[in-house]
Formats: C-alpha cells, structure tokens, sequence
C-alpha cells in the first residue's frame, strides 16, 4: 500500500471514525498503520468485485427479462411482462417505483429501461419459493439452461448471498472477514458463486469474467 503520512494516518483514524475500524483494528491486533492498509484492501476489493457483480446484474436480469416476455407473450398477450405477470405486492411496487424512474422528465416507457431500473433484489426475490409454480417452473428456468439438474433454490441461495454482499460492498462495509455478514462464505467463495450462476446461464460469459477479474489477484495480496 501507498506510504501515507503521520498526518494523514491521523485525519483517517478521525473521520473513518473508531467504529467503522474496528473489524480492522481487530484484525490487525489493534496496529493503526496495517487496520488502515486493510481498509484500503478491503476498499479495493469491493469495487473489484462490485464491477463483476455488474456483469452477473445485466446478464442475470436480461435472461430472466427474455424468458418471461416469450412466456407472457405466448399466453397473456403483447403487453408487458412486468404488468400482467402474477407478481407480489412488493413486487409490483418494485415496478411501479423502476417504471417512474425509466420515465423520469417525460420519457416514454420502453420494456427495456424498465427493466434496467428494476434493482438486483427484485431478481433475487424473482427466483423465490413464492415463484416457483407461477413463475420458475413456466418461464424463469429457462434462464438458466446449462444448470443441471435445474434447480430455483439453488438459484436463490446464491443471488440471496450475492445480494448481501453487493449491499455491505455498496455501503462500504467490510468484506474482509473470514466470512461475510450471514452468507456463510468469504470473497472467494460467494466470487465463485457469482461465477457459477453464471455459467449456468452462459459458459462463455462466465469464463471471460473470470478470466478478466481482478478479485484473484487482490484476494492473493492482502496485506499481512
């Protein structure tokens, strides 16, 4: 890590504040200078992971977005999935909110900008056991053509993990623990997830992701 000044160490211990460093300062048996190298790890490793989480979020919500439309297509008619889909009640909020911002300063509604505004929890939720007779089995599946055997809880279990890490990456929390928050798993575990489900909708994507990431690479060096 870059050399930092006593000034600077200083200015970081304040504002960071002590309770945000403490899962640091208790990783690094209280040592300032390596709890702060840490952080700037951990800061590191969370954009790096969060811009493959980006790959996953469009891929992810694009399957799902072709399966269901062939679907509402076939046997509801031309309008939207997201209108006549046997969604929620959280659910249709969800869309309700992403079609108001898809249309922010008069824009007209297209299928496709709804769908972009549609946030990764909607998709985690998509795939719950709520949707399995009405939504997985008819449609969502098809998603997912390389998974064997084809399974939603499977599915679920890892957008539900990957969910929560994208929440603590987004909010600047640590992911540098031995395990992160209730997933049960590290980085390097819930990375292979995210590469999994994946590969489960396209091999090819899955192994240029990963062959691009930088999440190895940093999870190698972590500062001692």
């Amino acid at each position: 890590m870059p050399n930092r000044s006593a000034a600077v160490t200083q200015a970081m211990r304040v504002l960071l504040t002590p309770e945000r460093l403490s899962s640091y300062l208790a990783a690094t048996g209280g040592d300032l200078d390596r709890a702060l190298d840490l952080y700037e790890w951990n800061a590191r490793l969370g954009a790096a992971v969060f811009e493959d989480l980006g790959y996953l979020e469009v891929v992810l919500r694009n399957a799902c977005h072709a399966q269901l439309d062939r679907w509402n297509r076939r046997n509801r008619g031309a309008d939207p999935w997201y209108l006549t889909a046997p969604l929620t009640p959280q659910s249709q909020k969800d869309v309700a909110e992403a079609r108001r911002r898809a249309t922010r300063g008069g824009r007209a509604e297209v299928p496709g900008r709804v769908v972009a505004e549609l946030m990764f929890g909607f998709w985690r939720f998509l795939h719950a056991r709520s949707y399995e007779a009405t939504l997985w089995t008819p449609c969502v599946r098809h998603a997912y053509p390389h998974q064997r055997p084809n399974r939603r809880q499977d599915v679920y279990r890892r957008l539900d993990h990957l969910n929560t890490l994208r929440n603590r990456i987004a909010h600047h929390e640590p992911i540098h623990g031995a395990q992160v928050a209730s997933t049960g798993q590290d980085v390097a575990g819930l990375h292979g997830e995210l590469l999994e489900v994946l590969s489960w909708i396209d091999p090819t994507v899955a192994r240029w992701v990963r062959e691009r990431s930088a999440v190895p690479a940093l999870l190698a060096a972590r500062p001692a």
